[in-house]
Parts: structure tokens; C-alpha cells; sequence
């Protein structure tokens, strides 16, 4: 299915409770409802829905994804749009919070077990990060691999400093050369600290 785009939320607070909207309903032969959702990063719309057939009262959870790009200054007034896909279309999205993701029946779609798993060790990655130490000013922080930079030095030892212009981010100075350098992403690199003696 391609995008869908509108011109208003109809009424509703935001594009998660839009879409929530739009996966509950109830019909003579089914009714379908959000159990959880989350919309990561304004970007992607995930959501456990659970599915309960009238005439067999089987149950079903599925995951489904959404993405979303959503602009209220639209200047042609195309506030919101959506392109819906499930679990078992193996989309390449694959940041489901864990929540939803244990909330989700069995399957014996290759492409939903795949995914499910996809998001799982991503959701591990996303841990591992979190809880790796952050540099801070003071300490000296030695990158398993060197850096390169556009001035075309490489580098691998920095002394970590604060940033005046900035609380929440540090600033890295070359140990051997001088100059401060900053490192986006610095948790994705591997490294060591050493605190100041």
C-alpha cells in the first residue's frame, strides 16, 4: 500500500492516537484493538494489535508499522501521511520498543520471526549504549581505533573537556597535538576512560 495523506488529525491529539484510531474498530466478524504503541522518533508508528474473530474467538497479537511524516506547516496543507505495513511484509524498520514486542502472539511467518528478532538485538544494542559511561571532563578517553578527521589528523587519545557553550555535550582535546575536536556519536565507538590522578 502506498501513502496516505490528510489534511487534519480529525480531531485527534497527534499521529500516534490517530493511528491507534484507525487499528481499533469492531465489525461483525472481528474486532481489532491497540494493546500498546509508541511512535519513535516522530518517524515510525509501532503498535501490538490484538485481533479476536466473533465466530471462533481465536486471538491474534501482530505488530504493526507505520511510517509517518507529519508537518502541521505544511504549506500545501498536508499536515499528516502514512504508509501502513504489518510485521510479516519484514519491514525494514526495526526499532519496536520490547513492551510491544512482548505483548505479541506466535507466529510462523519467516518474515515476522525475523523481524521480531531484528528488533530485539536492536533493542540490546540500544541498552548496551545506554549504559556505557560517558565520557566527562577531566577524564582522558583512548578510542580502540583512531580517528580520522578533515583537518587530516588521526587520532585516538583525547583529553575530555567541558564545553562552554553547552551543558550536556563535552569537547575532545588532542592529547599529543592540542585542539579541540568534537565526536558526534561517541558511544558507538569503542574506548576506554581513565580518570585524572
Amino acid at each position: 500500500m502506498g501513502w496516505l495523506y490528510m489534511q487534519s488529525l480529525n480531531g485527534y491529539f497527534g499521529p500516534r492516537q490517530y493511528l491507534d484510531a484507525q487499528f481499533t474498530h469492531t465489525r461483525p466478524e472481528l474486532t481489532s484493538k491497540v494493546l500498546r504503541s509508541a511512535l519513535v522518533a516522530m518517524r515510525v508508528y509501532y503498535a501490538a494489535v490484538e485481533h479476536v474473530r466473533h465466530t471462533t474467538d481465536e486471538r491474534t497479537v501482530f505488530a504493526a508499522v507505520c511510517l509517518v511524516r507529519y508537518n502541521p506547516r505544511d504549506r500545501e496543507g498536508y499536515i499528516f501521511g502514512y504508509k501502513d505495513m504489518d510485521e510479516s511484509m519484514g519491514p525494514c524498520e526495526s526499532e519496536c520498543p520490547t513492551p510491544i514486542l512482548d505483548l505479541l502472539t506466535p507466529t510462523d511467518s519467516r518474515y515476522a520471526i525475523e523481524w521480531r528478532a531484528r528488533c530485539r538485538e536492536n533493542a540490546a544494542a540500544r541498552r548496551a549504549l545506554a549504559n556505557k559511561p560517558s565520557p566527562r571532563p577531566g577524564q582522558t578517553i583512548v578510542f580502540d581505533h583512531p580517528l580520522s578527521f578533515s583537518n587530516g589528523h588521526t587520532l585516538d587519545r583525547f583529553e575530555v573537556v567541558a564545553n562552554p557553550r553547552s551543558h550536556r555535550t563535552v569537547l575532545f582535546r588532542a592529547a599529543d597535538i592540542g585542539g579541540l575536536y568534537r565526536i558526534s556519536n561517541v558511544k558507538k565507538h569503542g574506548y576506554r576512560l581513565i580518570d585524572p590522578a
